[in-house]
């Protein structure tokens, strides 16, 4: 231990060796605590065991299909997702949707196929609120994404829900994972520089096009975050 002071008001901080010792007995106490009570996975409801990225176990953590390039610079499609009709543009680095029709947006990205796994874990996460697997969620968005994402990003703006459904959940998802990532990555969270207009019907049984429709001016960026940035009074913090 380093000591700082002494009588009253003392402050005693860990060293890094403190930490190093203190890490094999944790290992030891959650393994102990496992053969008593068995961490239990919140997805497919197997004892955790190895591999687990807690408190997913190993099985779903592995079983979680990552996204690899290549992919559409613009959209962040896989290119194995596409027909290889739709093949023709992908030599330009965009599919054939955005090279006819470019989306409004600069880039999009994702870290996994909607599978069963990721499916399980996000219904989990928003619906049982499950709130512990924002955690390895966020850990995947950005051991996916981190060599792949601009060296420039400013801020981590999650997706409000609506005044209704947070109160009811009792979280926002999106701002859970946010959160985590951002730590990550050492970006700053601003959750209040988006506002929700309106409220919109859950998005799970829509259609591409319903869903599109659905959020459409459900959104607008709020007047404090327009100024912070139009002013100059937001200092953006660049990734270290």
């Amino acid at each position: 231990m380093a000591r700082a002071g002494a009588g009253r008001g003392t402050m005693i901080t860990p060293t890094e060796t403190d930490r190093a010792v203190e890490r094999p007995s944790r290992t030891w106490l959650d393994a102990a605590l496992d053969l008593v009570f068995p961490a239990i996975c919140p997805v497919c409801g197997v004892a955790l065991g190895a591999g687990r990225r807690d408190p997913l176990c190993g099985a779903c953590w592995t079983g979680l299909e990552r996204i690899t390039p290549p992919w559409c610079e613009r959209c962040g499609l896989p290119f194995l997702s596409f027909a290889p009709s739709q093949t023709s543009t992908m030599k330009a680095g965009m599919c054939q949707g955005c090279a006819t029709d470019p989306p409004a947006f600069a880039w999009a990205r994702s870290a996994a196929y909607y599978g069963d796994r990721a499916r399980d874990a996000v219904h989990a996460l928003k619906f049982r609120r499950k709130r512990a697997l924002a955690k390895p969620l966020a850990d995947l968005v950005g051991e996916q994404l981190a060599r792949w994402l601009p060296d420039d990003i400013d801020a981590l703006v999650p997706v409000p829900l609506s005044a209704i459904r947070e109160r009811e959940r009792g979280f926002n998802q999106s701002a859970l994972l946010a959160e985590r990532l951002g730590h990550r990555l050492d970006v700053p969270v601003r959750p209040r520089w988006l506002v929700r207009t309106r409220a919109t019907q859950p998005q799970t049984d829509l259609s591409a096009v319903e869903r599109r429709a659905n959020v459409r001016h459900a959104f607008r960026a709020s007047p404090g975050g327009v100024s912070c940035l139009a002013r100059g009074r937001w200092a953006p913090r660049r990734r270290r």
